[in-house]
């Protein structure tokens, strides 16, 4: 696959393509409460654009570890601005990230042109409506729901268990009429997992270029880090982009990142090394 239409907007995968994290939310683990402010939002886009993001992911709901659900015009209230005002200020794809139906119907009409489901489209209806926008779908494994993810997470084979999720997720989506060539897969590092499980999927994530998609993987800033150097959220810069550079090494197509720039720099630099050919 070369690249994905996102509702007129190309997101060009001939190289790892950088997704631009942009949480409208007040409690996100990173940077909950510090893009809130439609105005601040948009220039911490447009900074993201600048710095080589090749599309960005707008969320209005948290999906760390613990975190409450919010009402569905919560979320909207949110991102629909934003997204309404970036359509119109920068030519790169628009992601929503969100679970819900009625969300990604009006984020498309708002201008977006890519759904990230954290539920990989499990909520009522939202098979028949990612069918329904025609836009790229990412379909994400997470094992439990956010409040409790984490608690005690248990696989036979974490890499064969989570292929054979989005396998059958996959088969799901096609099934209600989702186009093929608009599915991407993402294995869901830190939802539901362990360490070890995190570590065990990234040295085994080419095994789910099986699956015939292209993978998305986001380990930015994520507690696998704090883990294992026992470094704080402000403290992740450096291990976030080695493992940006790990997941591109090991066959993701798409990095989503905190850290547009330096991430961009050091995939400029690992091209350089290893051009495609």
């Amino acid at each position: 696959m070369i690249s994905l239409d996102c509702g007129g907007r190309r997101l060009d995968l001939r190289r790892p393509a950088i997704m631009g994290i942009l949480n409208i939310t007040p409690d996100s683990f990173s940077d909950g409460g510090i893009f809130l402010a439609c105005a601040d939002a948009i220039a911490h886009a447009l900074q993201m654009v600048e710095e080589g993001a090749d599309i960005i992911d707008v969320g209005g709901e948290s999906t760390r570890p613990g975190a409450q659900p919010v009402s569905a015009q919560q979320e909207m209230d949110r991102v629909l601005p934003v997204i309404e005002a970036l359509h119109r200020q920068i030519s790169i794809p628009i992601s929503i990230d969100t679970s819900k139906p009625e969300v990604m119907r009006s984020a498309v009409a708002a201008g977006a042109g890519f759904i990230n489901d954290v539920r990989a489209l499990q909520e009522q209806d939202a098979l028949q409506t990612a069918a329904s926008l025609q836009v790229p779908v990412c379909l994400m494994h997470m094992q439990g729901e956010p409040r409790t993810m984490q608690a005690q997470p248990q696989y036979k084979n974490v890499v064969q268990d989570i292929a054979e999720y989005l396998q059958a997720r996959l088969q799901a989506a096609r099934t209600a009429g989702v186009d093929v060539a608009k599915l991407i897969v993402d294995p869901g590092f830190g939802f539901g997992k362990s360490l070890e499980h995190n570590l065990e999927l990234l040295r085994g994530l080419k095994e789910l270029k099986r699956l015939g998609a292209p993978i998305l993987a986001g380990l930015s800033r994520k507690s696998m880090i704090g883990k294992a150097l026992g470094l704080p959220v402000e403290r992740r810069l450096h291990a976030s982009v080695a493992l940006a550079l790990m997941a591109v090494h090991n066959g993701a197509d798409i990095i989503r990142v905190h850290d547009v720039g330096p991430t961009a720099e050091a995939l400029r630099m690992w091209a350089a090394v290893y051009p495609k050919n």
